[in-house]
């Protein structure tokens, strides 16, 4: 008898895996609905390459169940592999193959052909800022524009579920923003996103949820931000009236230069201490012009994750070395069967 599955999105639930006696995911769990866009973070070799690809069907669990778009992934391969866009770390592509050549090889692969596959084709260079590009050898694009050229890949068959490894990796700061704008537009019309990343700041303004990975288990959620000693960035027009007034009320600080210019970096707890510092500074006659947590949500979550175990703070991102290389992409529901991974 055959366990039900979730009507569409992406269903994980208490999966495992291991590689001889190294247990690369342990129990891990994870739900993202159509229209939903789940972040998984997690420190190196948490698991999340060897989870990523199990749910994109290229290994088999050793345990648990795994549904994507609806279709269970051992039971139903061929249908859950048309219903997902898999986006790797690395795309590997074929070198002699142009970019329009290759999105077409790509179409055909999906049973998209003729008149279909050029407007197809077509729609995917503009979506991706790759037009300029159609012409040119993948192998001579830089990293930020393979990256591009693998989402529109992951993108061809309109997939209702995305999983992308380090989808903005080599990114410029446009790219990265349009890229953002596009995966907001497809979880807006139903689509399911996974996303893994190691910049954390990037995550925070793409995902709605975050799923964190340790030792191959899940962890939702984050730590309540009144328990989290938060780093807060200070600027102030004149530094020396902004450090008085926090020597006088007690406060430790640092003090900082960038590109902004010279600011102060005061630890606080809680989204209230930093609203008590602001009324004080101001009401001292500190004319405060920046006023802004150090790091982002979703970094200080991490961290203090990774401060809850005692463990090295690790970045988050990399591959778990016993996780096998991917594939180039997922063989299609019209193409060749391509076999489990043992």
């Amino acid at each position: 008898m055959s366990t039900p599955v979730a009507p569409g999105g992406i269903q994980a639930v208490g999966v495992s895996r291991a590689f001889g006696d190294k247990h690369a995911v342990r129990d891990a769990s994870l739900s993202v609905a159509p229209g939903g866009i789940t972040a998984l973070v997690g420190p190196n070799g948490s698991g999340k390459t060897t989870l990523m690809l199990m749910l994109a069907t290229l290994l088999r669990p050793d345990g648990g169940t795994i549904s994507i778009g609806g279709h269970d992934v051992l039971a139903e391969t061929r249908e859950a592999r048309a219903s997902l866009g898999w986006m790797p770390d690395i795309l590997g592509a074929w070198n002699t193959l142009t970019v329009r050549e290759t999105l077409t090889a790509v179409c055909a692969m999906y049973g998209i052909a003729g008149r279909r596959a050029d407007q197809r084709v077509d729609s995917l260079l503009d979506g991706t800022g790759l037009r300029p590009l159609a012409g040119q050898r993948s192998h001579t694009l830089s990293r930020g524009q393979k990256q591009r050229l693998s989402l529109a890949r992951a993108l061809v068959h309109e997939p209702r579920v995305l999983l992308l490894d380090e989808p903005a990796s080599g990114l410029d700061p446009e790219a990265r923003l349009s890229q953002r704008e596009a995966l907001r537009r497809l979880a807006d019309e139903g689509t399911a996103i996974l996303v893994t990343s190691h910049v954390l700041d990037e995550l925070e303004q793409l995902a709605r949820d975050v799923v964190f990975l340790r030792d191959g288990r899940t962890e939702d959620g984050a730590p309540p931000i009144e328990q989290q000693l938060v780093p807060w960035r200070v600027r102030a027009f004149d530094i020396i009236a902004l450090e008085r007034a926090l020597a006088w009320n007690g406060l430790p600080w640092t003090r900082q230069t960038s590109l902004a210019g010279v600011h102060c970096v005061v630890e606080l707890q809680g989204e209230a201490a930093a609203v008590w510092l602001l009324r004080t500074l101001v009401a001292a006659g500190v004319e405060v012009v920046e006023f802004a947590p150090a790091t982002g949500s979703l970094e200080r979550a991490f961290v203090s994750r990774i401060r809850e175990t005692g463990q090295p703070s690790a970045a988050p991102g990399g591959a778990d070395p016993a996780a096998p290389l991917p594939p180039a992409a997922p063989g299609p529901a019209g193409g060749a069967e391509t076999g489990w991974q043992a």
